[in-house]
């Protein structure tokens, strides 16, 4: 089976989804605001080596059990920020192409059902209590996600803006680098 691979956040996404949507949600629920503090702290220690970035991107995510109707909040994102996607992946996007991200699952599948993607792989987290149910979707993880799910593929092309994503960019025939609106082709 030949795919193509895309990371989501600065890729094809115009900045990152899931920062996007924690200030998305914070103007439309306040209280989350009190947590912010508990926030900083895990970013320090994840710094400073204390915890992992699952670990903090869990305390982050904690921020969804203060939204009440939390399918509705993220159908209303969409809806305003859809724009996002960057207009290089919608005159290129195909239906064999496979989203691998480190965001949410539960965040980026309406916008890759409205986008047709073949898949998305992205890190399992509980969309009401912001727990991860699994390792976050990053690096090596990425490849270990896709060979879990497909063993029979061939990457023609990848999309990334990360270093971090150079084990996806190395399954493919063509790898490429994005850069905003500039994607250039490397060799790994």
């Amino acid at each position: 089976m030949k795919i193509n691979l895309y990371d989501f956040d600065n890729t094809i996404y115009e900045g990152d989804s899931s920062t996007d949507f924690f200030f998305y949600c914070l103007k439309k629920y306040p209280k989350i605001a009190k947590i912010i503090p508990k926030i900083l702290l895990s970013a320090i220690k994840y710094k400073l080596k204390i915890i992992t970035k699952t670990e903090m991107k869990q305390v982050i995510f904690s921020f969804l059990k203060y939204v009440d109707d939390i399918d509705l909040c993220i159908e209303k994102f969409w809806n305003t920020h859809s724009i996002y996607i960057k207009d290089f992946y919608l005159e290129k996007k195909h239906n064999n192409d496979i989203i691998i991200s480190a965001s949410p699952e539960f965040l980026l599948k309406p916008i890759c059902d409205e986008l047709k993607v073949k898949d998305l792989i992205g890190s399992k987290v509980n969309k009401k209590t912001g727990k991860f149910t699994g390792l976050n979707c990053h690096g090596e993880e990425k490849v270990k996600r896709l060979n879990k799910k497909y063993d029979n593929y061939q990457v023609q092309e990848s999309y990334s803006d990360s270093k971090s994503d150079i084990p996806i960019l190395k399954l493919a025939q063509k790898s490429f680098i994005v850069k905003h609106d500039k994607i250039i082709e490397k060799r790994y």
